[in-house]
């Protein structure tokens, strides 16, 4: 078929069940097309979903890392921290707007341009990244926090906060909406007054002479997008259930700042607390509230515990909308609710190993996101430039829409960024070993290659110009 011919009907997947706005339910059904029946929501309630996950102490060490561990000066890093997360919000956001009229999650309008056994490769490294390293990574800034507040032993503290975050996921759509919303005048408040004393005890002056130069900067920024980017393979998870003639605008906005205003700020706040001495301290959040008042450090290890669930209630779910995304074949009513189940238990075993030397595997986790989401997107939205003006919500159902264009791009970014620009504790590629001083372009290098890669094989693709449309029948 080419673009002149009619497109092709293909009967879209359609979400089982009744659901709703209730939020005391368990959502139904799998990764389907939301039926317009069941749209509710509005985009302003996206500025909180995405504001409340990353009010965390895991977003605080972020930049925390960007001082001690990249050796930046406080102005070198808050200008790092700002460019990295400008861009993977701003990249946040564009996804976001697509949710509405779509009506499907962020993994599987993935299979546009990768196909529905290809984007196996994307899915299947968001599932076990969101549904396992993110949450363990969460998990075991929420469980420190929980064990220096209660002096309870930190295996201990971890099960309490992974129950309570599997449970919110556990229900789904709805309930983790409404958490965030709930959870986040609280979590404002009490890091709000936080950040205030951090910023009035900072020094920005003992770190003036930072020697991470340009390489420091680089990986700072790198380690910022990575964060904020982490988000982006979630991103129409939580607006496809938005009315379709929703303003795209406006839903692009409320996901996009969410993650900016929250990621941008407590980062920074992290930077200034690394300015602050906090000697023999080992544990990372105890550190960071030494300096404060007791009742408000007690009030700071409170928040940092119920930031940590905030966030694996998004990455529980999102994870479980990945591995769904893969096919796999479940019962139907509790399919997504049997999956969130599964990752809690996987994500809980993996935050015991990282209990222990959590600043270094945090910072070489952060690197590692942005390693594969620069070359997934740039496949995504390079493939969605390229079939702009053309329908295509029916490659999202259509089985046999296999192009290889996307993986091949994707692997090949993936592959040939990591072996020549990696730059962290595991490995040092050939070029920051021979220039040390670029630091980490790992993310940037890949993004470039896979874009590169897939505008030229996407030329070769059958279905280049063929256009289908998704009927709901």
């Amino acid at each position: 078929m080419t673009a002149t011919d009619a497109p092709a009907e293909v009967s879209a997947e359609v979400r089982e069940g009744t659901y709703g706005a209730r939020v005391a339910a368990v959502e139904p059904g799998g990764a389907g097309f939301i039926p317009l029946a069941e749209r509710h929501g509005r985009p302003l309630g996206l500025f909180w979903t995405w504001m409340s996950p990353n009010l965390e102490f895991a977003t605080v060490f972020v930049g925390v890392i960007s001082v001690l561990y990249f050796q930046q000066t406080f102005a070198q890093a808050v200008a790092a921290i700002v460019l990295g997360t400008a861009l993977g919000s701003a990249t946040h956001g564009i996804l976001s707007a697509r949710g509405p009229a779509m009506g499907v999650p962020q993994m599987i309008l993935s299979r546009i341009g990768f196909g529905y056994r290809g984007n196996i490769l994307p899915a299947g490294l968001n599932a076990v990244v969101a549904g396992v390293g993110w949450f363990a990574v969460n998990s075991v800034s929420g469980a420190l926090a929980l064990a220096t507040l209660t002096g309870l032993t930190d295996w201990l503290c971890l099960i309490v906060v992974v129950l309570l975050q599997v449970a919110v996921a556990f229900f789904g759509h709805n309930l983790v909406h409404a958490f965030e919303r709930f959870a986040f005048p609280v979590l404002a408040v009490i890091f709000g007054i936080t950040s205030i004393i951090t910023l009035s005890k900072a020094a920005p002056s003992t770190v003036a002479d930072g020697t991470g130069g340009v390489g420091g900067f680089l990986l700072t920024v790198g380690a910022a997008f990575g964060y904020a980017a982490g988000w982006n393979p979630y991103a129409t998870d939580y607006t496809r259930y938005l009315d379709p003639d929703t303003s795209r605008r406006a839903t692009g906005l409320g996901a996009g700042l969410g993650v900016f205003v929250s990621c941008a700020f407590l980062e920074i706040v992290g930077a200034a607390s690394a300015t602050i001495a906090a000697p023999g301290i080992d544990n990372p959040t105890a550190a960071f509230t030494s300096h404060l008042p007791t009742v408000i450090a007690d009030l700071t290890l409170l928040a940092i515990a119920l930031g940590a669930i905030s966030a694996n209630a998004l990455n529980i779910y999102s994870g479980s909308m990945s591995f769904l995304a893969l096919g796999i074949s479940l019962p139907l009513s509790l399919r997504r609710a049997i999956v969130a189940g599964v990752f809690g238990v996987l994500g809980f075993l993996l935050a015991l190993s990282g209990l222990s030397d959590a600043g270094h595997k945090y910072e070489s986790f952060l690197l590692v996101i942005a390693y594969w989401i620069g070359p997934w997107l740039a496949v995504y939205l390079t493939d969605w430039y390229l079939r702009r003006g053309k329908r295509v919500d029916g490659f999202l159902y259509d089985r046999g829409h296999n192009p290889w264009a996307g993986a091949v791009a994707m692997a090949t970014g993936i592959i040939v960024s990591v072996w020549l620009f990696s730059n962290q504790e595991q490995y040092v590629g050939p070029v920051p070993t021979a220039v040390p001083g670029l630091g980490d372009v790992t993310f940037e290098a890949g993004f470039v290659i896979a874009a590169l890669l897939y505008a030229v094989l996407f030329r070769f693709q059958r279905d280049r110009d063929v256009q289908e449309v998704a009927v709901v029948r």
